[in-house]
């Protein structure tokens, strides 16, 4: 299933919406500078650390208004590579194993023409996007443009931009539509390229800036430790069986739409009445679920942005770091105070913290909870562009949950082992959940 938010389309590369005609991908040329090493950020080094491998990646698919000229295209992408730093560096294996980053130098150009056949265009653009948009890659991003046939109604072209994960987040992805939108347009006016974009700092920056912070004081490192120490030294798992996910198996995506605008509206009014956000209601609703299906607390993975200051807002690369929500206690204001301890627990540099267990100690099972509300997004795309988001389909061995808020409503997005057991105990905590929220949106 896909999920539609404020004009955005949540999906996966199985399950897009891509127009059936002519298929082409930018071929972009990386050649490495290893005079000197770029700061890698934690959560970069462990996901490059775990190998090359197809599936990192993430993407977003725009249909772009007429006339589009592929040479126009190229010219707004190569400037757009100019833009953020991030897409001007690779990946590779030092001599000690570990992972360095190196600056490279860019060459923009030819098109690849791919052969579709009597394919679906979207099984294509996985498998190009598979080989080219790897941790090792060099570089890790593509672009891809599919023109429509001519019997198309709909004669846009489709635009995607992918990267592995090591260098985009969601947001990032809409920052790079919109300024490859904007380059475009400058290009087809004779202007310079971006020129009227805002700046943006290169990724590496940020990671030397985090690294530059104080360290994290004692009470948070002692948190940290409780909570890991609560699941047997690991990030907190799943409280329920998810069957044997020794290896990771196909996933299984479930959308919901819990509530559409007006029920949003009146969730929000209750949090508002009970003195809390959004957030924290649906905090108090999860705790209340996981007690009553698993008997447990709520103990999840909680991703929160480092975007700490606005001079990162337009610029690309992972800013999205792990923090810890632990809750017991079901009264809203309660649950308030566990996301802003979680969001302190992810305000310090990880890897210090986590160096007594090894760096992230990740086992199967992990259970982690996200909560988007891309109301309060500093960025915005005009929905016309018919935006879809586009995850990789994969294997995992673990439980992700998202809530999605926008002008549509409230929206649940859960991935999952596709076990037997993880079928049934998290298709019934996510009916407690939805039956929850629902519950309080009616002030029950």
């Amino acid at each position: 299933m896909a999920l539609e938010y404020g004009g955005m389309r949540l999906t996966n590369v199985a399950q897009m919406t891509l127009p059936t005609g002519r298929l082409r991908s930018l071929e972009v040329r990386a050649v490495p500078q290893r005079a000197e090493r770029l700061p890698v950020s934690f959560d970069q080094a462990r996901h490059v650390g775990e190998g090359d491998r197809p599936g990192s990646w993430m993407a977003i698919a725009v249909r772009l208004p007429l006339p589009v000229i592929d040479q126009d295209v190229a010219a707004a992408w190569a400037a757009v590579c100019a833009r953020h730093g991030t897409l001007r560096t690779v990946f590779e294996r030092a001599g000690g194993g570990e992972v360095a980053l190196h600056d490279a130098d860019l060459t923009v150009g030819p098109w690849v023409e791919h052969d579709v056949g009597d394919r679906a265009t979207r099984d294509v653009v996985r498998e190009v996007l598979d080989g080219a948009c790897r941790p090792f890659a060099s570089p890790a991003h593509r672009l891809c443009l599919v023109e429509p046939a001519p019997e198309a109604d709909d004669p846009r072209p489709a635009v995607l931009l992918a990267a592995d994960h090591a260098h985009v987040d969601l947001w990032s992805l809409v920052v790079l539509v919109r300024d490859l939108v904007a380059c475009i347009d400058d290009v087809r006016r004779g202007a310079e390229p971006g020129g009227r974009l805002p700046p943006s700092p290169a990724f590496a920056d940020h990671t030397a800036a985090l690294r530059a912070r104080p360290p994290a004081p004692g009470h948070v490192r002692r948190r940290w430790a409780d909570i890991l120490e609560a699941e047997g030294g690991v990030m907190p798992l799943f409280p329920l069986p998810l069957g044997d996910v020794s290896a990771p198996t196909p996933e299984v995506v479930e959308v919901r739409d819990v509530l559409d605008a007006d029920g949003a509206a009146r969730f929000a009014d209750v949090a508002h009445g009970r003195g809390v956000r959004m957030i924290a209601l649906a905090m108090s609703v999860l705790t209340r679920a996981t007690r009553e299906v698993a008997g447990a607390p709520l103990r999840a993975v909680f991703p929160v942005h480092s975007r700490y200051e606005d001079r990162w807002h337009d610029a690309v690369g992972w800013f999205i770091t792990n923090a810890v929500i632990e809750s017991y206690d079901t009264d809203p204001r309660t649950c308030a105070a566990a996301v802003r301890e979680a969001l302190g627990l992810g305000s310090w540099p990880l890897a210090p913290i986590l160096a007594p267990w090894g760096g992230m100690p990740q086992a199967p099972g992990m259970f982690a909870v996200s909560w988007l509300d891309t109301r309060r997004l500093p960025v915005h795309l005009d929905p016309a562009l018919d935006v879809q988001y586009v995850s990789a389909a994969t294997r995992t061995d673990g439980v992700m949950v998202w809530f999605v808020v926008n002008d549509s409503g409230l929206h649940l997005r859960c991935r999952y082992p596709g076990t037997p057991q993880a079928r049934a105990n998290v298709g019934a905590w996510l009916d407690a959940v939805e039956g929850g929220l629902v519950a309080a949106a009616e002030g029950r």
